[in-house]
């Protein structure tokens, strides 16, 4: 071979050495990463609208300090236990993905024609908004280092073993047919029931009376306009957040179920928002802003086990069932005496089991196993009942554990004083507003 032939052979044969990439999948599940991290400071919007004004920049923090927190456990660990190499079923393991150092960023994921760089920030990104609502059912009373060391250790011993078992191919729930397209069970279910037992752990407020506090009047949220636009900004962002699965879990079809997850996405949060409506028009002749946020969000937490699942019809039967379940599972909390400040057991963990279970009622006939209404008998909705059954209770007993040993050791909330006075002043130094009535 002379030179020039040579010349003319090497730059085709380093082309043919680089793997194939999808840039339609690729440039779509970017886009989607950026979305749910989007929803971050949506949900930190939606939770401190709801809070008293001397609490608003604690609430808000919980969501930035879990971006950076997990931010960088993920990259150095939590990738690795969710998505390494499979140890029986229940954990991932590999030593070249601690830190990523084993990643060439030239790689695709698997047979995937992605970078697994893109799949590991995409996957980040869950893992950060998730412990982040648990901390809707401890607002105004947690200690922020408490919170933090909360998070770090439920992350690396509660979510990354969920999103194993669920997510990846090899997981034992995965292996047995369990469908969670983008979170009802590793996100909703796992942050929902987790809430509720860390809310016991640390216990109500020092002036919570169910719907009224000590001084006689209800504890309010402080400024709605708030709590809107974080439900708009999550609901802008959730379309990554299911719609960005199917690139991540379904490709090379992910095109079609992408456009599926997008639609019932839409139509789940917009049946959910008016089913609230409707369900607060008949009960108290009034509809409120803060029924349809709720609204919206319990339908989007159903429909994102379902997304990619079901057809857009059943998306509005979703959306309405969750609204309705949900509703009644946050005026249950007044009865039942628990301190859910923000109803993050009441929408997410809730909205998140009834989204789970009908996936195996509402899911079509290209699952493996067709679901109830398709011809497929009860196995899908056992099989989805499992996953949940799961799901709880390996979230439950982590929180206990992680929680209960905070508690005894370093403590899980702040002071009478300290409550009293606000989190902002107490634990920041610094108020949301610079009014002379602080809260």
């Amino acid at each position: 071979m002379d030179a020039q032939t040579l010349t003319n052979t090497l730059p085709a044969a380093a082309e043919a050495a680089q793997p194939v990439l999808d840039s339609g999948g690729t440039a779509w599940l970017l886009v989607s990463s950026a979305l749910v991290l989007v929803m971050v400071p949506g949900l930190a919007l939606f939770y401190a609208g709801m809070v008293r004004r001397k609490n608003v920049l604690s609430t808000m923090m919980h969501s930035f300090v879990a971006m950076c927190v997990i931010g960088v456990q993920w990259v150095l660990f939590g990738y690795c236990l969710a998505f390494g190499e499979s140890q029986g079923g229940w954990i991932g393991w590999d030593p070249k993905l601690l830190g990523l150092h084993g990643i060439d960023w030239h790689s695709t994921l698997g047979d995937k024609q992605i970078p697994e760089l893109v799949f590991v920030m995409f996957q980040g990104k869950f893992a950060i908004i998730t412990p982040a609502l648990i901390a809707g059912a401890v607002a105004e009373r947690i200690k922020l280092s408490s919170y933090v060391l909360f998070i770090l250790a439920w992350s690396t011993f509660v979510y990354c073993p969920l999103a194993h078992w669920v997510w990846s191919p090899e997981g034992w729930l995965f292996q047995k047919g369990v469908l969670d397209f983008a979170g009802g069970t590793v996100v909703h279910i796992s942050a929902g029931f987790s809430a509720l037992v860390l809310a016991w752990l640390v216990g109500p407020r020092r002036d919570y009376r169910p719907g009224i506090d000590r001084a006689g009047y209800a504890i309010l949220p402080h400024n709605l306009t708030m709590t809107l636009l974080g439900a708009g900004l999550l609901w802008f962002g959730w379309f990554g957040f299911n719609a960005g699965s199917a690139v991540a879990v379904e490709f090379p079809v992910a095109g079609f179920t992408a456009g599926l997850a997008f639609t019932t996405t839409q139509t789940a949060a917009a049946a959910g928002g008016l089913a609230w409506l409707a369900i607060e028009w008949f009960h108290h002749g009034k509809a409120t802003s803060l029924g349809l946020a709720s609204g919206v969000v319990a339908g989007l937490v159903a429909i994102t086990p379902a997304a990619g699942h079901v057809e857009p019809w059943s998306a509005i039967v979703l959306g309405v069932v969750a609204s309705f379940v949900c509703f009644v599972a946050v005026r249950a909390k007044s009865r039942l005496g628990y301190d859910d400040t923000l109803d993050a057991f009441g929408v997410h963990g809730i909205g998140g089991l009834v989204g789970a279970l009908l996936t195996g009622v509402f899911c079509v006939s290209h699952t493996a196993h067709p679901g109830l209404l398709y011809g497929g008998g009860f196995t899908q909705l056992g099989l989805q009942a499992l996953g949940c059954a799961a799901g709880i209770v390996y979230a439950v007993i982590g929180t206990l554990l992680i929680g209960g040993l905070l508690k005894v050791t370093r403590g899980l909330r702040v002071s009478d004083v300290e409550e009293r006075n606000g989190l902002d002043i107490t634990l920041h130094g610094e108020r949301g507003y610079h009014h002379e009535f602080a809260g």
